[in-house]
């Protein structure tokens, strides 16, 4: 089989693969606010008498403070012992994980829940794997579009998990999280037949991965950033921008309930809106030309992304609603362009580092940006959309900045071969 062929047919068994993954994680999307903010006044949503907008932040930082941590060491992990080995058993913890978080659910236990969400994020690291195979197997040409069908079979999983879990709500809160876990099953199979064992290199990269510095963040996805200041620029700059889409992201289906009056089954209608414009968005990404200035791209797509945050902030329910829906489109474009950056600017750190680092970013920001919104609700839900709107305005800004910087230096540096 060609290089290509063999290409193109893993690509399609790892977007299977994440397609499956995100219907499971997806699940539980919609109903985590309406059961905190709408359910019974129990030992749940009052736990320890604190109140239930407070206990949902918690709830929503458990699961991505756990991601953070696994992703520190399941993409380097993954460069050493093969991506098929730790997805497999990543993708077993997961689902065992989700069937304790069901149970938890069902006897109202909220400590016990917490901790089952938390050990789940531990095991759901598989995204930056996928993305990491990507990078393996297709080069710089063709990584664009890659990204841009792993991206699309993604939001494809976020249309239909939480409309899954919003139809699935009405036989008992626990059901949406015992289904995930037979979606993580699912997975598991396709793996073992579709993802090749070993390790590989990035395609057509012959640069070896720069040795991580001895210590406590040997191997981690943390270890370049202690010798690579572009990394760590980049690191800082991609926080940002991710506080401000993570506040969309926890904050959506609280602006939802609150602002719209909506129930777990019209958070699960409208981000499932918003996936659909987020297909729209990968299609526009595979036809926009990624030499054009890449960095540039990204950063318009953040100042669009700030500006519908901004809106959130004054707008009524339907009119939000609408923008809501609309955002997707912006936030695929720049999902797609900036991890394919990276890939080609940061390969030397290897693929399974680098594309960990932005699974690592991103769980940061959904820890704090919950934690943070969690306090910030207890006022008013339009406050978080505006610290969202802050932080994406700040890092297209910054964004904007640096890619004027590369282009200036292309430019001299064309300038000093043609002398």
């Amino acid at each position: 089989m060609s290089p290509d062929r063999a290409s193109w047919r893993l690509l399609v068994a790892v977007c299977a693969v994440t397609f499956l993954c995100t219907v499971g994680m997806a699940m539980p999307y919609p109903i985590l606010a309406p059961i905190f903010v709408e359910g019974p006044a129990d030992n749940f949503t009052h736990f320890a008498g604190m109140p239930p907008e407070w206990l949902l932040g918690v709830a929503l930082a458990a699961n991505p403070a756990g991601i953070l941590l696994g992703s520190l060491v399941l993409g380097p992990l993954s460069d050493r012992l093969g991506r098929r080995k730790v997805l497999v058993v990543s993708l077993l913890a997961c689902a065992l994980f989700n069937l304790l978080t069901a149970g938890a659910l069902e006897e109202r236990w909220y400590l016990l829940f917490v901790l089952a969400r938390f050990a789940t994020g531990l095991t759901e690291g598989v995204v930056a794997i996928a993305r990491a195979l990507l990078a393996d197997h297709h080069g710089e040409s063709t990584r664009v579009k890659a990204f841009a069908w792993l991206n699309a079979f993604q939001y494809g999983g976020w249309i239909v998990g939480p409309l899954f879990g919003g139809l699935l709500l009405r036989w008992g809160d626990a059901v949406p999280f015992a289904v995930a876990a037979a979606a993580m099953a699912g997975c598991i199979g396709l793996v073992m037949t579709g993802v090749p064992g070993g390790r590989s290199m990035a395609a057509g990269d012959n640069t070896r991965a720069a040795p991580a510095p001895a210590g406590a963040m040997a191997g981690s996805t943390l270890a370049p950033l202690v010798h690579d200041p572009d990394l760590r620029r980049l690191f800082l700059l991609q926080l940002v921008y991710m506080c401000g889409v993570t506040a969309l992201y926890e904050y959506a289906p609280l602006w939802c309930v609150t602002e719209a009056g909506f129930t777990s089954t019209g958070i699960a209608w409208i981000t499932a809106a918003q996936s659909g414009s987020m297909l729209l968005g990968t299609w526009l990404a595979g036809r926009i030309p990624s030499a054009d200035h890449p960095m540039r791209i990204t950063a318009i797509a953040a100042l669009c992304g700030a500006t519908g945050l901004a809106l959130l902030v004054v707008l009524p329910g339907t009119p939000g609603l609408l923008v809501i829906g609309l955002l997707g489109t912006p936030l695929a474009v720049y999902n797609a362009f900036m991890p394919a950056w990276v890939s080609a600017r940061f390969a030397r750190h290897g693929q399974g580092r680098v594309m960990g680092l932005l699974t690592t970013i991103f769980c940061f920001s959904n820890v704090a940006v919950a934690l943070a919104g969690g306090a910030l609700s207890l006022w008013h839900v339009r406050a978080v959309m505006a610290m969202g709107a802050l932080c994406a305005g700040c890092a297209a800004w910054a964004l904007w900045r640096w890619a004027h910087h590369e282009a200036r230096r292309e430019r001299s540096a064309a300038s000093s071969v043609a002398a």
